[in-house]
């Protein structure tokens, strides 16, 4: 998607008038020639690249794999709801479904936020096996069935970056004080750090940062944050990402509405999430690789690593926010936790010998 036509349909749904989550409870399935129609509603504008685009992707495909029996229209931030509104409008019924990710909702149960990222925690890959093989899956129906929800995985940015910094970082003294965007639990580890931690959306961020409200912040990566424009404000661009090496999206179902569909409905929405979560996965691995490119060759970013004591202080400061789950009073946040924990350990053990093995070789200087 060209970058002017993503502001051309952004500028349409920030026009929109929107209404609070509890104005409308969920009506009877519209049926029109026999069709069902469901109303999603994202946490993005319009088309953003990589979620915006997802989302529509996925309203298409369940749209599709029902043989059009269950029709979805998508609903961007703002048209029916406001984006950090969904979760609730589909819970108690202004729609049927929605499109988002898991750090945006810790005001709810510190618990979810494992469903999505975890400061150096689990990649793309690694998360959906959790969920998938290692008992995860379970544990996010039942925290979701606690506000009416069914939930799925439908895809995943890969690694974040730790992202745009007006001034260099040198030391773990020049994180103290400093204004900075993140969401989940990259926010406590960051607020340890001693960070000024502020949540908002993309656009929102931009603004802060252009008016000073903001030193830096993350979004998601180079194919999206091109397109938000971040290399206009701020042309220092850190990895890795520590605070998010993986970050999923999710799609979450009013379980009224999803108990009343017909067993093979229910198996199309399943499917379309998950047959989901590996092309979205690849199209931002892809689609960041060649804007990173345009970045540093036509926008004069800098690429940069964080230093290696800044790291290990991250990696100390997300033990403690770990830490702190563990014992919280919570008995599900609890066993979320411990499964998390176990499943990272030993994917990690492995991963030694194979991905890891598989890329310190690649790094290698030889002729290929």
């Amino acid at each position: 998607m060209k970058r002017r036509d993503f502001l051309k349909t952004t500028a349409t749904g920030a026009a929109a008038v929107g209404v609070t989550a509890g104005a409308a409870t969920l009506a009877s399935p519209a049926i029109a020639t026999g069709k069902i129609q469901w109303k999603m509603v994202t946490a993005w504008p319009k088309n953003l690249p990589g979620p915006g685009v997802a989302a529509q992707m996925l309203a298409d495909r369940i749209t599709t794999l029902s043989g059009g029996r269950l029709e979805v229209k998508l609903f961007a931030a703002g048209e029916l709801v406001p984006g950090r509104g969904v979760f609730d409008a589909v819970s108690e019924g202004t729609a049927e479904l929605y499109h988002a990710v898991p750090a945006y909702w810790g005001s709810k149960s510190k618990g979810i936020l494992l469903f999505g990222s975890q400061p150096f925690g689990l990649r793309a890959d690694e998360q959906f096996g959790w969920l998938a093989h290692g008992g995860g899956q379970e544990l996010y129906d039942e925290m979701y069935g606690r506000f009416g929800l069914k939930p799925f995985l439908c895809g995943n940015s890969g690694p974040q970056w730790q992202g745009w910094f007006r001034n260099e970082i040198t030391s773990v003294d020049d994180l103290k004080g400093l204004k900075f965007r993140t969401t989940g639990l990259a926010s406590e580890m960051c607020a340890k750090l001693g960070m000024s931690v502020q949540a908002m959306g993309g656009r929102a961020m931009f603004q802060a940062m252009q008016s000073g409200a903001l030193d830096a912040g993350e979004f998601i990566g180079p194919w999206t944050d091109s397109a938000l424009g971040f290399y206009q404000i701020a042309k220092n661009y850190y990895w890795p990402g520590v605070g998010e090496p993986s970050s999923a999206e999710e799609c979450a179902v009013n379980m009224e509405a999803y108990n009343a569909l017909p067993e093979d409905l229910k198996g199309a929405v399943k499917i379309a999430c998950e047959s989901l979560y590996n092309p979205v996965w690849t199209e931002y691995t892809t689609k960041h690789a060649a804007a990173l490119k345009q970045l540093v060759e036509t926008k004069d970013v800098q690429v940069k690593k964080l230093p290696e004591d800044v790291i290990i202080a991250m990696g100390n400061a997300a033990g403690e926010v770990i830490s702190e789950l563990r014992g919280d009073s919570d008995e599900l946040v609890k066993r979320i936790t411990e499964s998390f924990i176990t499943y990272r350990k030993s994917v990690a053990s492995y991963m030694v010998y194979a991905d890891n093995g598989q890329m310190n070789a690649r790094a290698l200087n030889y002729t290929y």
